[in-house]
Order: structure tokens, then sequence, then C-alpha cells
């Protein structure tokens, strides 16, 4: 067999490989967008992903005693229609620095059980901060959101402040 007639047919066979293989992804690709598709709009249609609003609550100094502080984020809901809100606890870095890391803190909520759950925190330019669409829930008229924390800093040299607030979609 020569040299030309080998590379046509492994040219061949590489073809009639690809083909099938496209072929039988051809419908799993699709379907997979769908569903993509049905997630993102069913999640747009369930609450806003961007806040129109923050209500900021008292501010305090990190506690560097490594010992555990409770935070609890409050936030009642004064209007006539029912709102979406998220708690959350930003922990800023002092301005001269250094940046805050996630390994400095741990963090903790309390569940509706009175459990404690550990909390992961995201990081941008030395703030750590708790997620928001995890937190997202509707208040009726007249109902309290009460969300407590527990902090515990780690670094003794870390320095900052704790700041809770309320995100509000509309």
């Amino acid at each position: 067999m020569s040299l030309k007639n080998s590379r046509l047919r492994l040219a061949s066979v590489i073809l009639v490989v690809a083909l099938s293989g496209l072929a039988t992804a051809g419908p799993a690709i699709a379907s997979a967008r769908q569903a993509v598709a049905g997630t993102s709009t069913a999640a747009r249609e369930q609450a806003p992903a961007t806040p129109t609003a923050f209500v900021d609550l008292p501010t305090s100094p990190l506690p560097t005693d490594g010992e555990q502080h409770e935070v609890t984020v409050t936030y009642r809901n004064d209007s006539s229609a029912d709102r979406t809100v998220a708690p959350q606890l930003l922990v800023e870095s002092a301005d001269a620095g250094p940046f805050l890391t996630p390994a400095d803190i741990k963090l903790e909520r309390r569940t509706a059980h009175g459990c404690w759950e550990a909390v992961q925190v995201g990081t941008q330019t030395g703030t750590l901060f708790t997620d928001l669409p995890a937190a997202q829930r509707t208040l009726r008229a007249g109902e309290t959101l009460t969300q407590v924390y527990r902090l515990t800093v780690v670094n003794p040299q870390a320095k900052g402040t704790v700041a809770p607030r309320v995100a509000l979609f509309d």
C-alpha cells in the first residue's frame, strides 16, 4: 500500500468519525441551549439581578480580639407592596491597607433553625462581601428581615470596618 493511499484512508476515517460525532452531538447541544435559555429566563423573572438601592446600617471597627462577634442586619419593609431584599455584610479594608483576604476572617450565618452555617465571602479591591443572589428573599408589606452573622477575625493584624447593609430590588 502506498503512502498516498494510507493518507487518504486515514483522512476518510477521521472525516467519518467527525461527522458521526457532530450528528450525535447536534441534538444534545440544541437541547442544552434550550434548557439554559429557559433557566436564565425563569431566573430573571423570579428576581432582578441588580440591586436598585442599598440601605446602609451602622458600621463598626473590625474586632481583632479573636472572639466571635454577632452582627445583626435588620430591615423593615414599610411600603404597602412586597419587596425583594438581600442582607449583606461587607468587611472593608483600612484605607492605608493592607487589603483583607477571605482567610483573615471566619463568617457564619444563623439559620432559621438557630444553627450556624459557614458563609463564603467574595473579595474585590480589599472589600470582603457576602453573596447577594443567595440571600435574596421577598418581604411582605410590614414584615421585618433579621439576619444574624457571627464574625471571627482570624488574622490579628487585620484592620478594617464591618459594614452591614440591605440590598433592595425593584
